[in-house]
């Protein structure tokens, strides 16, 4: 089973002060996608610069040509699907389709309450991504919509010519519930899971490795479920957030071990945090450099 190796770069720094930096790099480097957060502000660096993703990958996508790039993930706090939708359909057109959306139900950061309401409760957020969601699949295949729902309302909203990829751009849907991993089943091109959050701080690799398989293996029955095969879907670990943390990225040999045991869960995607100095995501970035260069082909990719 192939695997391909992403990046999610954080949008913290000016475009002209060494923002555009590690987009071109990314490229250069061969990774498969590069990714960034779709938050207002974010944990430690919410009192520091922090820029908006759409803009961001607008911007990269003029200084890329073949790197896929995309959103890990967008979420309901602070979005609706209307302004979203003409938002990505623009990227995909500036970008010349090279554009995934990575999609989940949202959390309780600082984007749950940026818009001044009260967090959504677990219920609230998987209600209103129930609806998010399939709302956003019409608007970014249909060239009219209207919609009358609970939470969202569409009334006659354009979205021509649609997306440059047909019949819409990719969902990478995050999800590890039951109602999001059948949402994933039924929209996703890509599921995307970052672990057992309970395991963070206190489990061990093991652990996390048989969290993930049980994931995945949720995965497959709500895509039998439906009648869809989840070969169809690829399945991507956003690294960082399990028991590991950052020692996969401590030398070639321990990337290519982590992400051999990860591939055998069936995973098709791994996406990495570009360094980031006195941060969670502190690296080398020589040894970054060349996990991106060398780890492939010892993994046979």
């Amino acid at each position: 089973m192939s695997l391909r190796l992403s990046t999610v770069i954080l949008p913290y720094r000016r475009w002209h002060e060494g923002g555009r930096t590690p987009w071109a790099r990314a490229e250069q480097l061969g990774f498969h996608t590069a990714y960034t957060y779709d938050h207002l502000s974010w944990r430690s660096f919410r009192d520091g610069p922090w820029f908006g993703a759409v803009p961001t990958l607008t911007a990269a996508a003029a200084v890329t040509e073949r790197l896929r790039l995309g959103t890990l993930v967008t979420s309901p706090n602070f979005r609706h699907p209307v302004t979203l939708a003409k938002e990505l359909i623009s990227l995909d057109d500036i970008s010349g389709g090279r554009v995934t959306l990575g999609i989940g139900a949202g959390g309780t950061g600082f984007d749950a309450t940026a818009l001044g309401q009260e967090p959504w409760t677990p219920r609230e957020r998987a209600d209103r991504f129930a609806e998010f969601l399939p709302l956003l699949d019409r608007l970014l295949t249909e060239d009219a919509v209207s919609y009358e729902g609970d939470f969202y309302s569409a009334h006659e909203a354009r979205n021509i010519p649609g997306c440059v990829q047909r019949p819409r751009l990719p969902f990478a849907v995050a999800a590890t519930g039951p109602r999001g991993l059948r949402l994933a089943a039924r929209y996703g091109q890509a599921w995307v899971t970052t672990g057992d959050p309970k395991l963070y701080e206190s489990g061990t690799p093991e652990q996390s490795y048989r969290a993930l398989r049980d994931q995945g293996d949720r995965l497959a029955d709500a895509c039998a479920a439906i009648g869809r095969d989840v070969g169809e879907l690829d399945r991507v670990l956003l690294t960082g957030f399990t028991p590991d943390r950052g020692r996969p990225l401590e030398s070639v040999d321990a990337f290519v071990d982590f992400a051999g045991r990860h591939r055998e869960l069936g995973f098709t995607e791994l996406a990495v945090h570009w360094p980031i100095a006195d941060s969670d995501f502190t690296a080398d970035e020589k040894i970054f450099e060349r996990i991106a260069m060398e780890a492939p082909a010892q993994l046979g990719v």
